[in-house]
């Protein structure tokens, strides 16, 4: 019996150019992608065989799959036996299509002045309040604290050949004040890299340099808004950017995050009229859950008609296991509306203190404004090296080494958990990021049990601690592994096991203690 071939999908019009910078594979994912966002090509539509449309593009079929795969790894595009592959229907059709809309004007006020005293303000007292949810050990390197890369595995010669060399160039013309934006050459190759691995669009006149994703998030929350304004933040988030909310004056709605990522029905419910929401779509901390794209256009498409601004913390992305890091929100945005921010703390070493803001043209006299009254620039010598670490490929080939290195040590830290914490915590290996959580038994107190851990020297911070608003959901506790080595792992998870069943021993008897209190009341 002759097995009847399914038909082909139908023909796509791309045009490929060999002389241009993106590879082929890049230019094909982006033209079917520009497709389906446009309307061109519908939800359900079949598309052709990768064999197919390799022979119409005269290419070899590899390049077509690895177009197809970063598609499917997205959304655009699901894949069934039987039925090939054709334009994901899950897309809000009403969310396709580029609206116009007009764009923002920034309005300035000065806060009024409060009356003086012996005490803070009431934004200076809530610092002090979310400053103090942090990990329980002063120590940042031990295990499991979040956010730590390999630091042992930094190539510490080659970096400091760059220093000694750009050290020696340092004169006259380069020890004086400097552009604010930061050094030119920096945010040249920022701006090729995001391109390149983020599909972020910009030019690097967009791109401020600053001392860290935290600065940037500040400065943003600043020029982007007026005290008393509303934000929207993830719930739970991270309490970075609710520190630099609240110290901008601004009033906080924590918005639920699900399997998709942040609920936009939810917030448009909690807080119709935000002038400014923060999210973490690649890796969203500290859930690690990935911001599916139909929430994304929601989301894009919910700023617009409120005119808010989104500021897009992309903290980890480089880290992605399963697939290639997925193109950023800023990349999918045609209104202005998003400002991507980015660090690369994480990626290399904390003590960098380097970070960036691209921000769309309508924003960036404000926040160029601001930054000159926040430290007028950063060291350059730092700048410097950086730039010639991202130009020579340095820093692409330390990420690559490093994606396989984490990749390996979070299945360390996964068999570590299921030998030490069987019956007392749950993990399961993710796609991407530097840390998962553990997941605790319903009734236990996760912040008892992060301080029990500290005591044993490992910094599991309580998920409860990243709540903005709505109080904790299910406990757990936050494990960073990428600075862990297999031995240390194991190590660590011994004495987390010890604090949850102590925690979980002395459970009983709290619960005892607060029912009988009721009832004497």
């Amino acid at each position: 019996m002759t097995r009847r071939r399914a038909p082909e999908g139908i023909p796509v019009l791309i045009a490929l150019d060999t002389k241009a910078s993106g590879s082929l594979s890049r230019q094909i994912y982006r033209a079917l992608r520009d497709g389906i966002l446009a309307g061109r090509l519908t939800g359900g539509l079949r598309l052709p065989s990768t064999r197919a449309l390799a022979i119409d593009l005269g290419v070899s079929r590899n390049t077509v799959v690895t177009a197809f795969d970063q598609l499917l790894a997205e959304g655009y595009v699901e894949s069934r036996v039987g039925r090939g592959t054709r334009v994901s229907q899950t897309m809000p059709d009403h969310l396709l299509h580029a609206r116009s809309r007009p764009r923002v004007r920034i309005v300035t006020t000065a806060p009024g002045n409060s009356a003086p005293g012996s005490s803070p303000s009431a934004r200076g007292a809530l610092l002090v309040d979310h400053a103090r949810r942090r990990s329980a050990v002063d120590e940042g390197t031990v295990a499991f604290a979040p956010g730590v890369p390999a630091l042992d595995l930094f190539p510490w010669q080659l970096w400091s050949r760059l220093v000694a060399s750009r050290a020696r160039e340092l004169g006259a013309t380069s020890a004086g004040y400097a552009d604010s934006l930061g050094y030119r050459p920096l945010r040249e190759a920022v701006a090729r890299y995001v391109a390149v691995a983020r599909g972020v669009n910009c030019t690097a006149d967009q791109v401020l340099i600053v001392g860290g994703s935290q600065q940037g998030i500040d400065l943003v929350a600043r020029v982007a808004t007026d005290p008393g304004d509303s934000a929207w933040i993830e719930d739970p988030g991270y309490y970075g950017a609710l520190g630099a909310f609240a110290g901008a004056g601004l009033r906080v709605t924590g918005v639920p995050v699900d399997a998709d990522g942040m609920s936009v029905a939810a917030g448009r419910v909690g807080a119709p009229a935000a002038r400014l929401m923060y999210v973490t779509p690649s890796h969203q901390f500290p859930l690690g859950v990935t911001m599916s794209l139909s929430r994304r256009l929601e989301l894009l498409a919910a700023a617009a008609e409120m005119q808010a601004w989104i500021v897009e913390d992309d903290y980890d992305s480089e880290f992605r296991y399963v697939s290639r890091p997925l193109t950023a929100l800023q990349g999918l945005d045609t209104e202005g509306r998003v400002v991507y921010v980015g660090t690369f703390s994480k990626v290399m070493f904390p003590a960098l203190r380097i970070g960036f803001v691209i921000a769309p043209q309508s924003l960036l006299p404000a926040i160029t404004a601001a930054r000159k009254f926040a430290g007028t620039q950063q060291a350059v010598l730092e700048q410097m090296v950086l730039a010639d670490f991202i130009t020579d490929g340095h820093f692409e080939r330390h990420v690559r080494r490093m994606r396989a290195v984490y990749a390996e040590r979070q299945q360390h830290l996964i068999d570590a958990l299921r030998a030490e914490c069987a019956g007392v915590l749950d993990a399961s290996p993710a796609g991407s990021g530097m840390h998962l959580v553990g997941w605790l038994p319903p009734d236990a107190d996760d912040a008892d049990v992060s301080r029990r851990a500290a005591t044993r020297g490992v910094d599991a911070i309580a998920l409860s601690a990243f709540a903005v608003g709505r109080g904790a959901g299910r406990p757990g506790v936050l494990l960073g592994y990428a600075h862990v080595n297999r031995a240390t792992m194991f190590a660590a998870a011994r004495g987390l096991a010890g604090a949850i069943r102590e925690s979980l021993a002395q459970r009983p008897r709290v619960l005892a203690g607060r029912a009988s209190r009721g009832a004497s009341d």
